[in-house]
């Protein structure tokens, strides 16, 4: 039978069909789908992918209020956006970095990057300790290459090769007598896996740090004493794993605060400008021990139980609202917040026990006080060289529905303004140190009694910063590693010159990367120390 009878006896292909069309693919199984799902996850594209992906997550918690931070706020802005805040409260934006699917970016960076670097470390493991690939026979084909003749014999030329390499910090091997194989570089790839392990370090480190870590806010008047505990907190933002009744107990007293301004020339633009903040405290310890501790702008306290920062500092004017009868129904000094440089500032007295209806004032404190008809109340100098209070006054429910509220704000949505005194327009109160304003319809009076400092203390505990700190470090230094060194492999043979009794040398460069310098690497290996003089 001849080929083409032979070949016109096979069946034809189904109609329409080609000649693959009877192939069957194989099939992935459970096993192998879980395979390439584990290869994709643990691919470097992927982690580049996610470590995109988490700081793309971590935009929402710098730009929407987070209700861990301030819960006043965060209700707030729900409230102004009716359609958009309720659903972006459903997503977690409010709280991103506790939110389900920012921890899902988180552990899945986290898987990526250990399956990663394991196998890449046990490959980088056997690369320092198997031996340069063999010579090339001809070298004259690698990207870098240079010819030189010896008076030598081979075995010497060899052996001078050999050390000029060494002295280069080449591992240098020769896999026969007449060539040298050598390479240099591994801390490349060595910076490379560290680089990837102290991100892990860093994950590891901030995970940690949030779980067991917390922070609190407090806003501590000269002469008073904060007490670690949760109630004396004004706001409190603790870790998942954490127990606020379990904190360490300590005290500290904020003895005073010392503030100064710069009270020189105006016309050099320095004027009322802070020079420095320092509070003088009382620190207790667990042990019952009182020494004197001082807190500054970047020397926090620390107290075993958590690092104390000096945020912040205003004025805390005290003030004393008395009922018609003369009771003291509110005395305390009153933190108010500061909106610009001269200190003008912000805050609210909230009188609960006032009867029949509760009491609310809201105002500005001023430093060295001006009222004008343009500016209206504000300050011209941070330093209480004329202290004065203005003030409004409501009469209502302060809490309306319990929602939070901040301390410098006064929900007057279910207040009523007090009346002027010839019952039209609102009732202004501007109070000096030492005076005293009846309130109308015998709703008692507010005395204005002095003004003290306050210290605005932030006390945190980060069980993870250290960790944190080394891994940034070791991630720093091993991405300068593999930036800064080069893979490059250097082949040397040598051989007779014919008729002459001397040695041929020829030396090939080979880089694993784009390396201009190679030329001139191979050109020092041949021309060195104890190459060709």
């Amino acid at each position: 039978m001849s080929t083409d009878q032979s070949l016109s006896t096979q069946p034809a292909p189904p109609d329409g069909g080609g000649p693959g069309d009877g192939i069957t693919q194989p099939r992935l199984g459970p096993v192998g789908w879980l395979r390439f799902l584990w290869r994709q996850l643990t691919s470097m594209r992927t982690a580049l992918f996610l470590l995109l992906l988490l700081a793309v997550g971590a935009v929402p918690g710098s730009t929407f209020p987070q209700r861990s931070i301030d819960a006043a706020r965060t209700t707030q802005w729900i409230t102004d956006h009716p359609t958009a805040g309720p659903l972006l409260d459903r997503l977690g934006f409010f709280e991103v970095y506790a939110s389900p699917w920012f921890a899902a970016i988180y552990l899945l960076l986290f898987v990526s990057l250990i399956g990663c670097v394991v196998p890449r470390t046990r490959i980088h493991w056997h690369q320092q300790r198997s031996r340069p690939p063999r010579a090339p026979r001809r070298l004259e084909r690698l990207p870098a290459h240079r010819e030189e003749v010896l008076d030598a014999t081979p075995d010497e030329a060899l052996e001078r090769m050999r050390t000029a390499l060494r002295a280069r910090r080449y591992r240098v091997h020769a896999h026969d007598a007449t060539s040298l194989s050598a390479e240099k570089g591994y801390l490349k790839e060595t910076g490379n896996l560290v680089f990837h392990l102290a991100l892990i370090g860093v994950l590891v480190g901030v995970a940690w740090g949030h779980l067991l870590g917390w922070k609190g806010d407090v806003i501590l008047p000269v002469g008073q004493t904060f007490a670690n505990t949760l109630s004396r907190y004004d706001t409190f933002s603790p870790g998942p794993w954490v127990d606020p009744t379990d904190l360490d107990p300590f005290t500290i007293r904020l003895d005073s605060m010392d503030v100064s301004f710069e009270t020189g020339d105006k016309g050099k633009g320095q004027f009322g400008m802070p020079r420095d903040f320092r509070a003088a405290t009382t620190f207790t310890g667990p042990d019952g021990r009182a020494e004197r501790r001082e807190i500054a702008v970047n020397h926090p306290l620390e107290t075993g139980g958590g690092t104390v920062f000096l945020l912040g500092n205003g004025y805390a004017p005290h003030i004393t609202v008395r009922d018609a009868s003369g009771t003291v129904i509110y005395a305390d000094a009153t933190p108010f917040l500061a909106q610009d440089n001269n200190y003008t500032s912000v805050g609210a007295v909230k009188v609960p026990g006032a009867q029949p209806d509760q009491l609310g004032f809201a105002g500005f404190f001023l430093p060295t006080g001006v009222i004008d008809s343009q500016r209206g109340p504000h300050s011209v100098f941070p330093d209480t060289l004329d202290p004065q209070l203005a003030l409004t006054a409501f009469s209502g429910e302060l809490f309306p529905g319990g929602a939070p509220q901040s301390v410098y704000t006064l929900d007057t949505a279910k207040m009523t303004p007090l009346p002027g005194k010839d019952g039209t327009g609102q009732l202004r109160i501007l109070l000096r140190p030492g005076e005293t304003f009846q309130l109308p319809g015998g709703r008692g009076s507010i005395t204005f009694d002095g003004v003290e400092r306050f210290a605005g203390l932030s006390i945190r505990t980060d069980p993870g910063k250290t960790l944190t700190l080394v891994s940034a470090l070791l991630a720093l230094a091993g991405l300068v590693l593999s930036l800064v060194v080069r893979r490059r492999r250097v082949f040397v043979r040598v051989g007779p010159h014919e008729g002459t009794g001397r040695t041929v040398v020829s030396v090939g460069g080979l880089a694993k990367d784009d390396d201009e310098g190679m030329d001139d690497e191979v050109a020092a290996v041949l021309s060195g120390p104890e190459g060709t003089r």
